[in-house]
């Protein structure tokens, strides 16, 4: 099974945001390709993975099913130009390099925000999907199994997981420290107001209100997320309402002034946030009483302190993968070998079995559970050197000829795997 598992991605590695958008999946799209992947093809172990910086499909199959997968997502997007979209995907046909890619993926090692939280998450949600459709076999639960510890030690042995490496995710962080339960106004959804918006999707007791000059693209963001949308053209009330105002208006010349903060007059405290380059928030609006700017140089220089102590925890972390990729490997060799080790136990029991009922016939039941403790004592001992043999075997790769030796010896082939 290790050797079948594979691999497509479409990343922002390779792949420019005006690609990754037309090919992103939402949920329901996730599960409809994961249906017609089991619909159409021979494969177990099917994982989905779509955010907005990467959409990968990972499976199992004993033939590579790379170039199918990658047309019928394509098709199913409503794209028929496949052979143009190809060269945006990354395949993966080796198993070990396609383990590889998964846990750097779901580490965060991959990320456009290197150590990005969001990603492990997203991962596991991915793995819920594929197990409530039963389509996740014991080779996938094992390997997202490995994957969360080796994502538990990463953020207990590591600084990789410190601060918020990004500018949008420092300035959510940012907000945290301000004030709870706070009404949020996003002005703004140009790539970096929509990224905050995403961040802050998972802040609980948050107000958040979203105001941007093309009404559309707010009501998208706000199907996507849930939050409340107004008109631009309502901002001064939204601004009166608001306790946090995130701003990454494009403009030439600060939108929100000195002159406007003390026109609105009556303000409580209002945190600015300006996420601009150049700057929509004029510095004096801080002579207002009550009002407290944070611009992009302070956001960004959490940011980079944040980024150089993850920077410095990347060989730790890559350690930890080959760690656990090892220990996954090892696992999954002596998968190979479990059913000749079923069968071996299996030949031995019918040997034992049969042998006892020659001798148990007038013995009294003391002597024959005697009996029974010392021929399974034996049959312990004498398959206990086989199977390490087996498992030494698969460490080096030579699994297969001591296989082969022993259905030999022990006419395997005519055992069942399991012994009911």
């Amino acid at each position: 099974m290790y050797n079948q598992f594979k691999s497509v991605s479409l990343s922002y590695k390779v792949a420019p945001l005006s690609i990754r958008e037309q090919i992103a999946l939402n949920e329901e799209g996730a599960k409809a390709l994961m249906l017609r992947i089991r619909e159409f093809f021979d494969v177990s172990d099917v994982l989905v993975v779509s955010t907005c910086n990467r959409t990968e499909i990972y499976y199992s199959a004993s033939e590579n099913l790379n170039e199918e997968f990658i047309k019928l997502l394509l098709i199913q997007k409503g794209i028929t130009d496949v052979s143009y979209y190809q060269q945006y995907f990354e395949q993966f046909a080796n198993g070990d390099e396609a383990v590889r890619h998964l846990f750097e993926v779901a580490t965060g090692l991959l990320s456009q925000v290197v150590g990005d939280m969001q990603i492990p998450n997203q991962i596991k949600q991915s793995y819920q999907w594929s197990a409530d459709m039963n389509m996740a076999g014991p080779f996938l639960h094992r390997l997202m199994h490995t994957i969360f510890f080796a994502n538990k030690r990463v953020a207990q042995e590591t600084s990789f997981r410190d601060g918020a490496a990004s500018v949008s995710y420092s300035a959510v962080e940012l907000v945290d420290t301000l004030t709870v339960n706070p009404k949020i106004l996003v002005v703004g959804l140009g790539e970096i107001g929509t990224d905050v918006c995403r961040n802050l999707a998972n802040k609980e007791g948050a107000d958040i209100t979203l105001v941007n000059r093309t009404r559309s693209k707010a009501d998208a963001l706000s199907t996507e997320l849930g939050f409340r949308v107004a008109d631009f053209e309502d901002i001064d009330i939204e601004i009166m309402r608001a306790d946090v105002i995130v701003s990454s208006i494009v403009c030439d010349e600060p939108y929100f002034t000195k002159e406007l903060m003390t026109k609105l007059g009556g303000l409580t405290f209002k945190y600015f946030i300006d996420l601009s380059v150049p700057r929509s928030v004029e510095p004096e609006v801080e002579e207002v009483p009550g009002v407290v700017l944070y611009n992009i140089d302070t956001i960004r220089s959490r940011a980079d302190e944040a980024l150089v102590r993850r920077m410095q925890a990347v060989p730790k972390v890559k350690a930890i993968i080959e760690e656990s990729v090892a220990e996954f490997n090892d696992w999954s060799k002596e998968m190979i070998v479990s059913p000749t080790i079923q069968k071996l136990k299996n030949a031995l029991e019918q040997i034992r079995q049969e042998e006892m009922a020659r001798y148990m016939k007038g013995m009294t039941d003391a002597e024959a559970a005697k009996l029974e403790r010392i021929t399974s004592s034996m049959m312990q001992k004498i398959i206990k050197l086989p199977v390490l043999q087996l498992k030494a075997a698969c460490k080096r790769g030579e699994a297969e000829t001591l296989i082969d030796v022993l259905n030999d010896l022990f006419n395997l082939e005519k055992q069942p795997e399991e012994k009911h």
